[in-house]
């Protein structure tokens, strides 16, 4: 059987151990030279990052987040082992983790070690699709003779020089299709390398649950469980028009997917539609200190992203979930584009303040669409609002000072809700 050592990349025969090097790291696949589509996501992101930058923390559990009143925006693994999860509130996790060191995001620095893991992939293909700061799927079909290795020897480079050259790590999915490929990259995290073949694949899917879909929340979960589908077997059952009837359009999907297939091709051009992060609370909240301050974190994000991608939005989007998961869509147009976090949250506040009686909400999001460059944005001012020229000049001066002295040189107040 085809087997690879991750640690000296040595193709070889079936082993336990490598024959070169004698590593356990052992990869074995009979289709593990045929696969060429993959996903890389990398290991606890912001937490690596912080602790590579800090190596007092390396033993440690690690949270990244806000104060006390805010909610953890990811955590190391050694916090996840005691329950700590993204998205709960701080206080919670503080419960579960009491010795847990609390870092604040820099998401600055994030955006640059992103470009850096970018860098490394596109050397390997010019087929990426990045799905965030941490993920991507690669199309690595046809490369083995650009390379020399097939795909999955290049892959297991990719993960190494992660580590060694920027310092954190990754886990790797590899498969036939897009869908199989992300489910790959977490069955063995962290420093994962899954494979799942064409041969296997409804074997494998049999009697997994349909959770493993990627896009099905907790609303589709909830109506796949009242049409009896929980697993992968009980999805197959049901003939395609019946699904169609059941769920629309996503029955098609479901059919597919029930199969393995999906026929999404990787794609290196798709256009940037929006910017949008959102946290979902572990219990619905209708408190407006709360809500003011993930509003303002996710703002931060949002801005984040924008200025790291060079972009602005002409169109600011305030996303509430209620209790009964009644999905509230709140938007509003520009004079100008903008990728400054104080008006991106200033925006999304206002367009919360006539909808905040209808909570309690278990759901958050800001974002912004109809993106353009960033070269221009933020330049016309507001007459309704003369001061925002001067908040925008002095963000783009605590940018800088975060980006010379760290992302905890200056805070807002608004951020340790």
């Amino acid at each position: 059987m085809p087997s690879l050592c991750r640690d000296c990349l040595t193709p070889f025969e079936t082993a336990k151990r490598c024959p070169s090097c004698a590593s356990p790291r052992v990869l074995s696949h009979p289709e593990l030279w045929d696969l060429g589509i993959a996903h890389m996501d990398c290991d606890a992101f912001y937490a690596s990052v912080e602790k590579r930058d800090n190596p007092d923390l390396r033993d440690k559990p690690v949270i990244v987040g806000g104060g006390r009143r805010g909610v953890v925006t990811t955590a190391c693994y050694i916090a996840r082992i005691k329950g700590v999860r993204s998205a709960m509130p701080m206080f919670q996790a503080l419960k579960l983790c009491p010795e847990a060191e609390i870092v604040k995001p820099r998401f600055d620095v994030y955006s640059e070690v992103s470009r850096q893991v970018r860098a490394l992939m596109d050397e390997l293909t010019p087929v990426v699709e990045p799905l965030s700061l941490d993920e991507a799927f690669m199309d690595l079909t046809g490369t083995a003779r650009l390379h020399g290795h097939p795909p999955a020897v290049m892959l297991s480079r990719l993960v190494k020089r992660m580590r060694t050259e920027i310092g954190i790590t990754g886990s790797i999915g590899l498969s036939h299709n897009k869908f199989l490929a992300k489910i790959a990259s977490d069955l063995d995290k962290p420093r994962g390398f899954s494979v799942i073949g064409a041969a296997e694949t409804v074997e494998f899917l049999h009697d997994k649950p349909v959770s493993l879909i990627w896009g099905v929340g907790q609303v589709t979960k909830d109506a796949l469980d009242r049409a009896g589908i929980r697993t992968f077997a009980d999805l197959k059952r049901w003939d395609e028009r019946d699904l169609q009837a059941r769920f629309g359009g996503m029955g098609t999907r479901l059919w597919y997917l029930a199969r393995g297939q999906d026929r999404r091709r990787v794609s290196a051009n798709a256009p940037v539609k929006g910017i949008s992060n959102e946290t979902t609370f572990r219990d619905d909240t209708a408190d407006p200190d709360i809500l003011d301050g993930h509003i303002w974190r996710l703002a931060e994000k949002v801005s984040g992203r924008a200025k790291a991608k060079g972009i602005a939005g002409h169109v600011v989007t305030l996303k509430l979930k209620k209790a009964n998961h009644k999905i509230l869509t709140r938007r509003l147009t520009l004079t100008d584009p903008t990728q400054i976090a104080d008006r991106i949250y200033r925006t999304a506040r206002a367009l919360y303040d006539p909808v905040a009686g209808e909570g309690p909400f278990r759901l958050l999001g800001v974002g912004i669409s109809q993106l353009c460059a960033a070269d221009g944005a933020d330049n016309l001012g507001d007459l309704l609002d003369p001061d925002a020229g001067a908040r925008a000049r002095a963000e783009r001066a605590t940018d800088a000072i975060r980006a010379r002295w760290g992302e905890g040189a200056i805070l807002k107040g608004r951020s340790l809700r």
